[in-house]
């Protein structure tokens, strides 16, 4: 890490030196390239203006200024949301830079983002619909793929009902497509939906959201740059999320901010760190609570922020007690010493970030320990403000907004869940009636019940039907921009793709899913339109909506997904009502009527301040917004919040700025600020006793109501006298809505919006004013509790922190601890990890098709310490296999590395193409395999599931590893 060491002025750079000559000049960007000599500098000129800047390498004919036009859109990879400057020329997307106005990137790029032209351009998508014919892949139309699926989709609908049918959406598809995605599976009649989210960060929406209101990251990338400190556990944005570095670095440098990083494995984030802890992989809520000790036993909790805005911090507290240095050292293996040196590092640079990835979630305890990260927070007060929060690095470039659109099994659009009300609320955003929505359903039960996770997915094949809650097995399955090799349990998904009746792809590129199974007939691969080919909204990490403008028009036969959903609408009958409000040009719906439709009805979050045409204006004046508060300053969008963070609150003529961080009651309500949500009612019974579940005393600066209080509704409206301040048209919609029960119509299903609009302009929160609660009295485990993975290697600690017992949730088994019960770690003796690399991205298929990633990263490897390597006579670079206890194995690549500690073995999950050995490259369509292929990590990878959102645990299991 550089250290500023001198206040002297730089000198000046040679390519400053040699713009001297015209620097009073009016030139174009063109003239400086070439004047300055970088057009012929190849290799060399771009190492000068640094990795960011990929320019193409041959020219495919002059370019000049008149036929060249430049395209503002957003990366497709990490949720950074990085911009991506498109230079096309003549149809032809000819070069790419970063945006250097940009508050998130700054002009930078990670490898992926640098070659992200490439992903539109690949020669390796998918170019023309194609099917499955006696093994052997054949070129259809797309009216011949859709009447085709369709006809198939319907006739086991009706057989079978239309839960039989599973939708797995995708994180890569525009909030647009997502938010249409959703609302097609609800006329289809289905809750059989989901998308990677449930294999990410599902376990932190679970725990975020009810441990304080919303399950989202609270701050931003940018507000980093105010912490005093960050603690980073589970998580390697230096690969994962690469631009996210260097806001973290630069609060290191110009804050002297320690960087604490806790991972089983040294990664190239904890390089950088200050104090690197390595703990035992399985151990985060045991290394949370030792901190936590010393916190208490030092008397460093913030006492006024835990009376004032947290319930259930004493029962946190009795839990701690039992983690004594002594004990947290038995289980996570981390010294009692270095824990106090970092609970005392917390409490003296307040306010700190806490940083998480899937390393801290992708558990069978994931929602213990999210719950407890935030509990850490709370002891230590640094929730709802600037530099401090929970900044959670969400995955892939949109599973942010695929989320929060209801892309779940769970949910509908804007975390509604599926009651009755909810179905009614949407259905009057439809402008469709609730009985027309539910008899596409099987029965109101199944059409108020959370479907199948897509974790498990292949279980609704493969389980009896008996013993499943839905009328029948899942017959056919559509994979919509999803890698199936990102899945743990490979063998069994092999298993259940080659028993549907009908298997679909819809993707850019044909996945792991083209190959894995040995099917013959009953598959198709749809080519999509890639997000460069399209255009739409777009949610970073930092709940910030970002504009895609489109780049160049669909290639090949590709066609758009929202187009494609159209088509599928149509061939099923529902294409009147389903698009009853929406434009529809040709077959493709009209992307800002989707927006505009969703802003209707997304009053929860406060998606529903973004427009259009107020998206569009942030990405043309992305210069005007400070790099850290993001607020800009002058311009068009005066006093905005880049990306009109959620909540938006209200409409867009409201013209509220968005929210930059959570929970912050330094601002007003109508500049971002709020309190917690009161998500949880206002008093709680325990013991006997009525505790108080709303703030006490606290509130957002200029609140009317100088205390905690509810959410608001129509009915707190008149009590208060503030319902006079609704305007006519704004009476009338909730009257409509509410009928003999206007009072009870609330914030989140007044679609004029006038019962926020009124909250807000007397200083409230339109979701209340609450405490956040540390004890979620309706999850399994009230307190998180450390349990032990179920493939765990600790025998001794089973008995004292055993898991749950076996259980049906989500319609189908969930098994625990008669998995546990095994003792498997004499044949498998080594816990294995798995996360990502900076070259790739997801289940890989599109960065292991590009030239540019493929050749930094050709091999799929396993990373070994030395102690065990020499002790199994392996060497560095030899082939090895890596052998799972539920049988599954692969053939890897050696790496001696002290990356990982001892027992402790690492693979990545990007790839695919291998298969327990084999190499199935000659199961590709033609032309459409990816230029690396290697062994999914997940074939050896076992069952192992969340207690609340059944995320699947890649991060503790065992294996066995032999020289091949």
């Amino acid at each position: 890490m550089l250290r500023k060491k001198t206040t002297g002025s730089p000198r000046a750079s040679r390519l400053s030196q040699a713009m001297a000559g015209f620097a009073h000049e009016t030139i174009d960007r063109r003239t400086f390239l070439r004047r300055s000599g970088l057009v012929a500098g190849g290799v060399a000129a771009a190492s000068t203006l640094g990795s960011g800047m990929v320019r193409k390498a041959e020219a495919a004919g002059p370019a000049t200024p008149g036929n060249v036009t430049m395209h503002k859109s957003v990366c497709t990879h990490c949720s950074v949301g990085c911009t991506v400057l498109a230079e096309v020329s003549n149809g032809v997307w000819i070069g790419q830079e970063p945006g250097f106005d940009s508050p998130f990137n700054l002009g930078s790029h990670c490898a992926k983002g640098a070659s992200v032209r490439e992903h539109a351009h690949g020669e390796r998508r998918l170019k023309y619909p194609t099917k499955m014919v006696d093994g052997k892949w054949t070129r259809i139309s797309w009216d011949q793929a859709i009447d085709e699926i369709g006809d198939k989709m319907l006739e086991i609908r009706e057989q079978s009902g239309p839960d039989s049918v599973y939708w797995l959406g995708s994180a890569k598809h525009s909030n647009e497509q997502a938010y249409l995605m959703r609302k097609f599976a609800a006329f289809w009649g289905t809750n059989n939906i989901d998308h990677q989210a449930r294999i990410c960060h599902s376990t932190t929406v679970a725990g975020v959201a009810n441990t304080w209101g919303y399950g989202a990251m609270t701050n931003s990338y940018n507000d980093i740059h105010n912490s005093r400190a960050i603690f980073l556990i589970g998580g390697n944005p230096a690969e994962a999320h690469p631009v996210s570095v260097m806001h973290l670095l630069k609060a290191k440098e110009e804050n002297n901010a320690p960087l604490i990083v806790c991972d089983p494995r040294f990664t190239r984030t904890a390089a950088h760190a200050t104090e690197y802890v390595r703990f035992r992989p399985g151990g985060d809520v045991a290394l949370i609570w030792g901190i936590l000790w010393h916190v208490f036993d030092n008397g460093w909790e913030d006492a006024e922020f835990i009376r004032t805005r947290v319930w259930g911090m004493d029962q946190i507290r009795e839990e701690v007690a039992r983690w004594t240095p002594e004990e947290t050292e038995r289980v996570t293996g981390v010294p009692g010493e270095q824990l106090r040196r970092v609970a005392q590092t917390l409490a003296n640079n307040r306010p700190f970030t806490i940083i998480w990835c899937m390393g801290g979630t992708q558990h069978s305890n994931g929602n213990n320990n999210t719950r407890a990260y935030c509990a850490l927070g709370l002891a230590l007060g640094v929730i709802g403000t600037a530099g401090g929060g929970t900044n959670i690095f969400r995955g892939h470039d949109n599973v942010q907004g695929a989320t929060d659109f209801g892309v779940v099994m769970d949910s509908l659009p804007g975390y509604y869940g599926l009651a009755e009300g909810s179905w009614k609320h949407w259905a009057r955003v439809w402008d469709v009636d609730y009985d027309y929505l539910l008899q596409q359903f099987h029965s109101k039960d199944i059409m108020e019940k959370a479907g199948i996770p897509v974790s498990r997915w292949f279980d609704g094949v493969l389980e009896a039907k008996e013993v499943l809650d839905q009328p029948d097995n899942v017959r056919g399955m559509v994979f919509w921009g999803h890698a199936p090799n990102s899945q743990t349990r490979l063998p069994d998904m092999k298993k259940a793709m080659e028993k549907l009746d009908l298997l679909v792809v819809i993707d850019p590129y044909p996945t792991v899913s083209a190959v894995l199974h040995d099917r013959k007939d009953g598959v198709y691969l749809l080519p999509a339109a890639t997000q460069f080919e399209t255009y739409g909204s777009v949610t970073a990490s930092n709940r910030s909506l970002q504009w895609r403008e489109k780049v160049v028009d669909p290639l090949f036969e590709c066609l758009p997904d929202h187009t494609i959903m159209y088509k599928f609408a149509k061939k099923f009958g529902f294409d009147q009502e389903m698009f009853k409000n929406i434009e529809v040009n040709g077959e493709e719906p009209l992307v800002e009527d989707l927006t505009r439709e969703y802003n209707r009805g997304m009053w929860t979050i406060g998606y529903t301040g973004q427009s259009p045409e107020r998206l569009k204006l942030h990405m043309e004046n992305q210069h005007t917004f400070d790099k850290t508060t993001l607020k800009a300053n002058g311009g068009p969008c005066d006093g905005d919040y880049y990306g009109l963070p959620w909540p938006s609150w209200g409409t867009a003529e409201m013209k509220h700025p968005g929210s930059p961080n959570l929970y912050d009651i330094s601002k007003p309500v109508a500049d971002g600020g709020m309190g917690f949500r009161a998500r949880f009612g206002v008093e709680r019974e325990e013991n006997g006793q009525i505790y108080n579940l709303l703030a006490e005393g606290v509130y957002p600066v200029g609140s009317e109501i100088e205390d905690g209080y509810p959410e608001f509704t129509m009915g707190m409206l008149m009590k208060l006298g503030w319902d006079g301040d609704l305007t006519p048209e704004e009476r009338a919609t909730i009257e409509q809505i509410g009928g003999d029960k206007v009072e009870a119509v609330n914030w989140k299903t007044d679609l004029s919006g006038g019962i926020q609009r009124v909250a807000i302009q007397h200083g409230c929160a339109p979701y209340g004013n609450a405490k956040a609660r540390a004890v979620v009295w309706d999850f399994p485990d009230p307190v998180p509790l450390h349990r032990e993975p179920l493939y765990t290697a600790r025998r001794d600690l089973v008995a004292d922190y055993p898991t749950y017992e076996d259980k049906k949730m989500h319609r189908v088994p969930v098994l625990y601890k008669s998995i546990q019960v095994n003792d498997f770690s004499q044949d498998f003796p080594i816990v294995l990890t798995s996360g990502r690399l900076v070259e790739y991205e997801g289940g890989g298929d599109e960065t292991r098709s590009n030239p540019w990633l493929a050749e930094l990263q050709q091999d799929m490897f396993v990373e070994i310490n030395p102690y065990n390597a020499n002790s199994l006579g392996i060497r560095d670079g030899e082939m090895v296999w890596v052998h799972g206890p539920e049988g599954g194995k692969v053939k890897v690549m050696a790496m001696v590395t002290e990356r990982v500690g001892r027992d402790v073995a690492f693979m990545p999950f990007h790839f695919g193409g291998w298969y327990q050995g084999a190499d199935l490259r000659g199961k590709y369509p033609e032309g459409a395999d990816p230029i690396v292929l290697g062994e999914s990590t997940n074939t050896a990878q076992t069952y192992g599931y969340d207690s609340v959102t059944q995320m699947q645990e890649t991060k503790a299991t065992l294996c066995r590893i032999e020289r091949a």
